[in-house]
């Protein structure tokens, strides 16, 4: 599966034109690299997404064979890091 479909499917980004722009511009990595949204995910990958506010590290527990609903989504993937930002006060 595309990891833009992905990211969207399983509702870690709203849509996937927005997880595609994600990959665009460098926010996205799969195991460590940069990755395209045309990337194939497979099972056991580390993505880490770097949010304005937030870093998101998840593993790739399973692929799902359709978009998934709300109460399903967290069962295929796992949070292995979730880093909030400070914000600066200027």
């Amino acid at each position: 599966m595309r990891l833009d479909s992905y990211l969207s499917d399983i509702r870690l980004i709203k849509r996937r034109t927005q997880a595609k722009k994600a990959c665009e511009s460098g926010r996205v990595f799969l195991d460590g690299n940069v990755a395209k949204p045309g990337k194939e995910v497979k099972q056991g990958q580390i993505i880490t997404i770097d949010f304005a506010h937030r870093i998101l590290e998840v593993e790739v527990l399973e692929i799902p064979l359709r978009n998934v609903r709300k109460e399903e989504a967290k069962n295929f993937y796992k949070i292995i890091r979730e880093e909030r930002r400070k914000e600066e006060l200027f």
